[in-house]
């Protein structure tokens, strides 16, 4: 079924909707460069409101499997690939990509010359765009694009976000709704070292799987969790997650971060290292077209040592006075990670816990535990 893609500046592509029919979806235009981990992309609530590009040419392959999932479902807008591989041939793969996408309502084309995409994008930097299979007239599709709200200002959290706190079943892998004690105290199960309280402003299963391996009893909590309700729930560390949208947004949980950063040794990745850089005092900007894919050197600013990092977001802070900057871009020289000089505070920008990229950086989560382990035993 034939589809248009439109962007914002009037740049248009043709392609083919290999998920049925496709009235209208719009969202962020980006490029990812990674060449295998589309589930994960897919699952990996950071990415809604995006229609996302692969470069890589050929996409599903090794098809789709529940192990591999960073989340309950999609989250992204639209998959937009060079061709999608129908028939996969891999032993765990129990469905297709166009079946999985179709089950879960989103929209796939394929057809389209990803390459020329990706180069307009790296020019002119990631936009708004729409697709459609019905309105195939690109006057018509680009003005529908520039009526799409910008990313900047969107608080696209609570789109993806807990309403209620959960817990991390490890014997099933999936979250399992907890109830906090009449006073909002939280009975924590024995036989864990460290008690964690997780923001979950769009988390990545992973990095829950990775906690929890470092002998973490995890408690999951909304964004709008207060310091006040932290402190009754009492844990001897908080974390905050990835998640979706403009950071410079979240100014009530921002404010709460300040707080929670005064009492708590905090590990942050991602959105929440945009917060706390807030929090601190930072800002954050806009990239041109961000960091969205795998093998992203940073150098360790401390070490001298060189990470291979999985990487995706949209804006970068600005680091704010008084703290360290830890990590570097090399691609452009970004902060890719800081922490305090005198508070237990670290965070990163990029993925340690990526499932399909590199691993060099997951030595993340074991300096987290010893922060943490370090301030429990004083």
């Amino acid at each position: 079924m034939k589809a248009l893609l439109a962007l914002e500046d009037g740049f248009t592509l043709r392609g083919r909707s290999f998920t049925g029919s496709i009235d209208l979806a719009g969202g962020e235009v980006i490029f990812n460069t990674a060449m295998t981990g589309y589930q994960e992309l897919l699952t990996d609530p950071s990415y809604a409101g995006q229609m996302v590009c692969l470069t890589y040419p050929l996409i599903g392959n090794y098809g789709i499997n529940p192990e591999d999932m960073e989340s309950d479902r999609i989250h992204m807008a639209a998959l937009l690939v060079k061709e999608c591989c129908k028939t996969p041939s891999n032993w765990r793969a129990t469905e297709s990509l166009p079946d999985f996408l179709t089950r879960m309502g989103v929209v796939g084309v394929e057809g389209l010359d990803t390459r020329a995409l990706t180069l307009h994008l790296r020019k002119y930097g990631a936009m708004r765009g729409c697709l459609s299979t019905t309105m195939l007239d690109p006057a018509e599709l680009v003005a529908r694009a520039r009526e799409l709200p910008s990313m900047e200002g969107q608080n696209l959290v609570y789109r993806v976000a807990p309403t209620s706190p959960y817990r991390w079943d490890e014997s099933a892998g999936k979250p399992v709704p907890v109830q906090l004690e009449a006073d909002g105290s939280y009975r924590w199960p024995e036989g864990k070292t460290l008690r964690v309280l997780v923001y979950d402003f769009g988390i990545k299963w992973n990095i829950l799987r990775l906690l929890a391996a470092q002998d973490m009893q995890l408690l999951m909590v909304p964004p709008s969790f207060t310091f006040e309700q932290a402190r009754v729930v009492s844990p001897d560390g908080i974390f905050l997650s990835n998640g979706p949208g403009d950071p410079a947004t979240l100014t009530a949980e921002i404010a709460e971060i300040a707080k929670l950063a005064e009492t708590f040794p905090i590990g942050a990745i991602c959105l929440g290292h945009q917060l706390l850089g807030h929090a601190l005092g930072g800002a954050t900007v806009k990239l041109k077209f961000g960091h969205h894919g795998l093998n992203h050197p940073v150098k360790d600013l401390r070490t001298g040592r060189i990470e291979v990092t999985s990487q995706n977001h949209g804006f970068c802070v600005l680091p704010p006075a008084g703290v360290e900057a830890r990590f570097v871009s090399l691609n452009d020289g970004t902060l890719e990670g800081f922490r305090h000089p005198q508070k237990p505070i670290i965070a990163v920008q990029h993925h340690p816990e990526a499932a399909a990229g590199p691993s060099d950086a997951q030595a993340f989560f074991s300096e987290f535990k010893e922060m943490v382990l370090a301030c429990s035993s004083q």
